[in-house]
């Protein structure tokens, strides 16, 4: 029995110390997450192209670290999130979804509606809009 176990601990025990030097990082928190689901950042770029996003619209003044992750979900939505499905983001002072409606066509654009539920202090708000995608990737606010 003593040998049998010896068989079964010797590959854990060498997969272990093999997996010891692996580490991953995701975002600035350094949080090393294995199944950790954040993207890298969306460029300055495409996030300026939002044009101060629904937040800006709603009327809540967001710290910058807070907005900047707020835009970049609802820039996350509008590019590649399925129909309906949250894209969650979370800062110091504040946390939201954003949820994007399937695409549609405005003359060769595809563009998109969207919601993007803000909560400070507990409490919700919601705005709506619609943004159009852009030949280089960036998305356009509908007015």
């Amino acid at each position: 029995m003593k040998l049998r176990t010896s068989f079964l601990v010797a590959p854990s025990l060498f997969a272990a110390i093999a997996l010891s030097g692996c580490s991953t990082t995701s975002g600035k928190d350094g949080s090393g997450s294995l199944l950790s689901s954040s993207k890298p950042p969306a460029s300055a770029t495409f996030i300026a192209a939002l044009d101060g996003g629904i937040i800006d619209r709603t009327g809540i003044k967001l710290g910058d670290n807070d907005k900047q992750r707020a835009l970049e979900a609802e820039y996350r939505a509008l590019e590649s999130a399925p129909l309906g499905q949250p894209v969650v983001w979370k800062g110091k002072a504040a946390s939201g979804e954003v949820v994007a409606a399937a695409p549609y066509q405005v003359g060769s654009q595809n563009c998109r509606q969207y919601t993007h539920t803000i909560t400070v202090d507990g409490k919700p708000t919601t705005g709506r809009g619609a943004a159009c995608r852009n030949d280089d990737g960036t998305w356009t606010p509908l007015d």
